[in-house]
This record gives structure tokens, C-alpha cells and sequence, in this order.
């Protein structure tokens, strides 16, 4: 038989996970400054806009580093 308690505990995550992702996305519209940081890159032209946030793509990477290294200890 098929242990099904370690699948129902990925279900959880997988779904903590989304829910955790899902209200970033929606608290993101909320902070102004992310994507308008010093060093993020914004040309406006005629008919054509380009966007590269490195300092955002930056800051997101350092967060996530720290988060998952702390992560990573147990």
C-alpha cells in the first residue's frame, strides 16, 4: 500500500507555497519603490519602452539568498 501521509504533506506545502507567492504578488502592487531603484534601467522611446530592473533583480537575489541560507541551516 501507498504511504500517503508524505504526499498529503506535499500537497500542504506546495499549497502554502502558492498561497505565500499569490500574496507577494498581491502586496507587490502596493510598494511603489520596487522596480523604480537607483541602478534599474528604464528607456522610453516613441512607441517602444524598455525596463531591465537590475538593482531590483539584485535586491530580490540577496533576500532570497539570506532567506534560503537560514533555510538551509536546520
Amino acid at each position: 500500500m501507498i504511504e500517503f501521509n508524505w504526499f498529503g504533506k506535499t500537497l500542504i506545502f506546495f499549497g502554502a507555497a502558492l498561497m505565500l507567492i499569490g500574496s507577494i504578488f498581491l502586496l507587490a502592487g502596493r510598494i511603489h519603490w520596487i522596480g523604480r531603484l537607483p541602478g534599474d534601467i528604464i528607456v522610453h522611446k516613441k512607441n517602444f519602452i524598455f525596463f531591465f530592473p537590475i538593482a531590483t533583480s539584485i535586491l530580490v537575489s540577496v533576500v532570497l539568498s539570506v532567506i534560503f541560507y537560514f533555510l538551509g541551516k536546520r
